[in-house]
């Protein structure tokens, strides 16, 4: 009977009602749509690289290394020899490498020079593997497979000629136009910093780095397939590696910070990315304050109405009292009705917040890198809406003194 009597004084009013279920769903769907993004960006931040269990470079900070070999940002204090490299590459404990060379780039756009092993054992978000937009993996020396973001913003497609330019600025002096790539394959969006880059054989960075006296004039022909050999690099900037077992990680790990040829440091990605997302948690503290914001001007809007209701239902206070109803009667009845329309503001935001993640949640992933999954039933919203239910009897509460106080007047 309660109930009923709620209801139907909102089915009254169902004028305001509903703009307040709208304003209330707004600010749920705003307040569990940024909870879900700040949770998912965490976890998409650290799986920028996944599956690598240990990044190898010169000895420098954690940061640094971590930022130069997977965001290609900043640059590394030293090299490493090929042959440290392949001493830690053959170790026993040790299933597959990625070696990795910067220092070059196209128009801005960073050039990583690598092996096949990139495109074979190189995942990001939950373990997905990169994938082929069009063409390949390379083959050839001088052949160069693209991110999706650099065909996109230089509209590159399959053969065009790519020159290299030695540094990292946008406008370089020093070009390598007498040894151009040639784009034998675009890979798919991962809203990573693959997405940003050229990759080359590390065979191709030898090639140009030599000044041509290796290349014979002949060598570029259509099929793009050189015929000399090129000897193994000097050096790489830096290199991922996959254990054969995680339980050895750590000891890997001291092995490696302790190699006696020349001073190299290896770091845990997933430690490293934890530690510089702390160190960007202002954003999710800014996140937070925007959600606690709107949830407040939305439970305020809502009491505000309720108030204003309460002058123009005189007659059915009057009505209500001379059936008995007590003036805590009342009191509860306001708060029922804001009961009410919290929870289906509640189920209506998680509604829509659940469609638009579904829909959405795909393109999201390529443009953005961040998988949204569409489970909202987490403790952490749980939470949040037990939250938003007693912000929103207290902010009732003026409304329903409002009427309790008109129902003591009314004898």
């Amino acid at each position: 009977m309660f109930l009923k009597v709620a209801v139907s004084s909102l089915v009254s009013r169902k004028g305001s009602a509903v703009m307040t279920l709208m304003a209330i769903s707004v600010a749920i769907f705003v307040l569990l749509g940024i909870e879900q993004i700040r949770q998912q960006a965490r976890e998409s931040f650290a799986s920028t690289v996944s599956g690598v269990d240990l990044i190898v470079g010169a000895k420098t900070g954690s940061l640094n290394l971590l930022l130069y070999s997977v965001f290609r940002i900043g640059s590394p204090t030293d090299n490493i020899s090929w042959q440290a490299y392949r001493e830690i590459a053959d170790a026993d404990d040790v299933a597959w490498t990625i070696p990795i060379s910067l220092g070059d780039s196209h128009k801005g756009y960073r050039v990583v020079g690598t092996t096949e092993a990139f495109f074979k054992y190189f995942s990001f978000g939950k373990k997905r593997r990169l994938a082929f937009y069009k063409g390949e993996a390379f083959e050839g020396t001088f052949d160069a497979v693209l991110g999706s973001e650099v065909a996109t913003a230089l509209g590159y497609s399959m053969g065009t000629e790519v020159i290299l330019a030695h540094g990292l600025a946008s406008a370089s002096f020093t070009k390598h136009d007498n040894q151009p790539f040639v784009v034998v394959g675009v890979l798919a969006p991962t809203g990573t910093p693959v997405d940003h880059t050229i990759h080359v054989r590390l065979e191709g960075i030898e090639a140009i780095h030599a000044g041509g006296s290796k290349v014979p004039i002949g060598a570029f022909a259509p099929a793009n397939r050189p015929t000399t050999n090129f000897s193994e690099p000097e050096s790489i900037t830096a290199f991922m590696l996959g254990l054969k077992s995680r339980m050895s990680t750590f000891n890997v790990q001291r092995q490696i910070n302790e190699f006696a040829g020349e001073p190299l440091m290896a770091i845990l990605p997933g430690v490293a990315l934890s530690e510089l997302w702390q160190t960007m948690s202002i954003f999710e503290n800014v996140l937070r304050l925007i959600s606690a914001l709107v949830l407040l001007a939305a439970v305020l809007g809502m009491g505000a109405v309720l108030l204003a209701s309460i002058r123009e239902r005189h007659q059915e206070i009057h009505l209500l009292r001379m059936m008995g109803a007590s003036p805590f009667y009342l009191f509860c009845l306001v708060e029922m009705e804001a009961l009410i329309l919290c929870l289906l503001g509640m189920l209506l935001g998680g509604v829509c917040l659940y469609t638009a993640l579904f829909v959405t949640g795909d393109a999201i992933f390529s443009r953005f890198g961040i998988y949204l999954d569409a489970t909202l039933l987490t403790p952490e919203a749980a939470l949040m809406l037990v939250v938003v239910l007693l912000a929103t009897l207290v902010a009732a509460a003026v409304p329903s003194l409002k009427m309790y106080t008109s129902a003591r007047n009314i004898t």
